[in-house]
């Protein structure tokens, strides 16, 4: 089947005018083997500028030297350093030297947190060590956090709910703490918890310090589309959730998912590049990604149309429903077409399309199709 209009591979190119980060600036992507981080960097190495990526071991994450070479006309732009543990004292202070700019990808990923509190007092002393390097640095000019939009609510397709950038998931932090609520009935509620507090902490610092950088949060539903490097990195993070659909595994977790929203891998970074680096300058805000509404039975059906023969063989989410939820989703779109992409929001019919496309490069190249981890705590 040929792919839609809108693919990661034809979609419009990142432009920056004026910005208000010089082009060919140095900028910081922390995590940068993650699904996020590297699709972050290449509309960043896109748009002309240096890129500075940390990971915990350079040699099991040379290829992106290699990947980046490829895709943005030789070496020279992009190099890795070393983080092997970002909980030590003054973690960051040697890869924050001299950047102009930071996007920090890195965050807990246990869904299993049961103690949101302690979990959050501990994550926070090295996301706020990041926080405190940039201001050392001096030279930072503009740092974008990543969050969750489970620090929002908790997704519930049954019950209409409009959220703002005053609203905190409030109520999953209550569960996470309630003492007579059976662990085993809390879900992700401790997950949800944890992300909450971590932002509301970030923010606090913020206030708190009022460091000369522009400082904005990326609040992130599902992410779907093209994997950079299927052999290397697998199929990582959410796209990893429809190559389980594509082998019909955890079939049991994919039904534990809420219908809610979703957002393209190449849309979500590029708003990161718009929100760290366009003019007019963005600060202070929470930037709701939100592309459209989203359930895995739908992707399940979107592939089963696209790959007929195989249909047979996905998985069947069971999950029913559609998500109610309204998102002020408006000012990240605003941001996307401010850098280039006229047309907005990618639909998910594309984005399910990329994804599977890079399914089918993994079977193609090989590869274990296991993401490498982060820093993943």
């Amino acid at each position: 089947m040929s792919p839609s209009k809108n693919t990661s591979s034809s979609k419009s190119k990142i432009s920056l005018t004026n910005p208000s980060i010089p082009l060919n600036s140095l900028i910081l992507v922390t995590g940068c083997n993650g699904l996020l981080a590297s699709h972050v960097a290449d509309q960043l190495l896109a748009a002309g500028y240096r890129v500075r990526g940390t990971v915990r071991n350079p040699n099991k994450c040379s290829y992106l030297t290699s990947l980046y070479s490829h895709r943005h006309g030789g070496p020279g732009k992009f190099e890795l350093v070393e983080i092997s543990d970002v909980t030590a004292p003054n973690a960051w202070d040697d890869a924050a030297k001299g950047v102009a700019g930071i996007v920090h990808c890195v965050g807990a990923t246990d869904l299993t947190i049961q103690e949101p509190d302690s979990a959050a007092k501990e994550e926070l002393e090295w996301q706020v060590g990041l926080l405190e390097a940039a201001k050392r640095a001096g030279t930072v000019k503009s740092f974008v956090f990543t969050s969750s939009a489970w620090a929002l609510w908790m997704p519930d397709a049954s019950t209409k709910v409009t959220l703002t950038e005053q609203i905190w998931n409030e109520d999953a932090v209550a569960l996470a703490r309630d003492k007579n609520v059976d662990p085993k009935t809390k879900g992700m509620a401790g997950f949800m918890a944890l992300k909450t507090l971590v932002e509301q902490g970030v923010w606090e610092w913020v206030k708190r310090e009022k460091p000369g950088f522009a400082f904005n949060t990326v609040l992130l539903d599902t992410v779907l589309g093209e994997c950079l490097d299927p052999k290397n990195q697998g199929i990582p993070s959410t796209p990893g959730m429809v190559h389980w659909i594509w082998e019909n595994k955890h079939m049991a977790i994919i039904d534990l998912m809420e219908p809610q929203w979703f957002v393209d891998c190449v849309d979500m970074a590029k708003v990161y590049v718009a929100a760290l680096a366009s003019s007019p300058k963005v600060d202070r805000e929470r930037l709701f990604v939100f592309g459209e509404r989203y359930s895995f039975k739908e992707v399940a059906r979107l592939l089963g149309e696209m790959f007929p023969e195989r249909k047979e063989k996905f998985g069947k989410p069971k999950k029913e429903g559609w998500d109610q939820t309204e998102v002020p989703n408006q000012r990240a779109e605003e941001l996307l077409k401010r850098v280039g992409q006229k047309e907005g929001w990618t639909r998910l019919e594309e984005s399910v399309r990329a994804n599977a496309e890079s399914i089918l490069r993994l079977e193609r190249e090989g590869g274990t199709g296991v993401p490498q981890s982060t820093y993943a705590r």
